[in-house]
């Protein structure tokens, strides 16, 4: 069985920072790439950043230059990094997976439970 375990949620203050890990547990045979996504209340889930295997990064045009992903390979764990957080960023914040489970020959897409940032004074 795999999961991912997000970790790192809660309030912060507009102009703060946070940092926000998911570790991919279980049986993996690689994992081609990760990313965080987020949902506001009564908003569709949007793509907020996402990290290849070999390093490529993508991010929403919204957090370019305020938040950096990241990841640990051994440790199977991708990071946020988010600074200059504003109250729109507040939302639920989902850990993504490409993963090949091993036994497998199909990848799948496996997502965390989500964790909550909320930016407020």
């Amino acid at each position: 069985q795999v999961q991912l375990v997000e970790s790192g949620g809660g309030l912060v203050q507009p102009g703060g920072s946070m940092r926000l890990s998911c570790a991919a547990s279980g049986s993996i045979f690689t994992i081609n790439a990760m990313g965080w996504y987020r949902q506001a209340p009564e908003k569709q889930r949007e793509l907020v950043a996402t990290i290849m295997s070999w390093g490529s990064t993508t991010y929403a045009e919204s957090v370019k230059g305020r938040f950096t992903i990241d990841r640990d390979g051994a440790k199977n764990t991708v990071y946020l990094r988010m600074n200059s957080l504003k109250p729109e960023d507040t939302a639920v914040y989902y850990c993504n997976a490409d993963l090949l489970p091993r036994g497998s020959y199909t990848y799948r897409e496996v997502w965390g439970q989500g964790t909550l940032v909320t930016v407020s004074s």
